[in-house]
């Protein structure tokens, strides 16, 4: 009997953090997260889902000789975005995962 009640309590409780993982998800998912190159010359914005939702680039980056800089500028903005989403997302969702082998 004991060991029933036990079980139901856990199953409880792992139902109650489902519920807090997806709501964490969701607020993630409606974040904006900005990453910038080196002077702001590109400006990028994804979501949560790391879907890209504007970018911005300064006239002055784009050189019709040197096609490559811009190139270089959009990697930079768009890995700092990518790094920024990273970090949100393991500060967050990490309290879930901590002590779980293999996450």
């Amino acid at each position: 009997m004991m060991n029933r009640m036990n079980m139901n309590k856990m199953m409880q409780q792992m139902q109650k953090m489902q519920k807090q993982i997806k709501e964490e998800q969701d607020n993630l998912n409606k974040q904006e997260f900005t990453g910038s190159s080196p002077d702001d010359m590109v400006v990028v914005t994804f979501n949560g889902q790391r879907e890209m939702t504007d970018a911005k680039i300064k006239p002055e980056a784009i050189d019709p000789d040197d096609p490559e800089m811009l190139s270089d500028l959009i990697v930079a903005a768009v890995n700092d975005a990518m790094k920024k989403i990273t970090e949100t997302t393991q500060s967050k969702m990490g309290k879930y995962t901590k002590g779980i082998p293999g996450m």
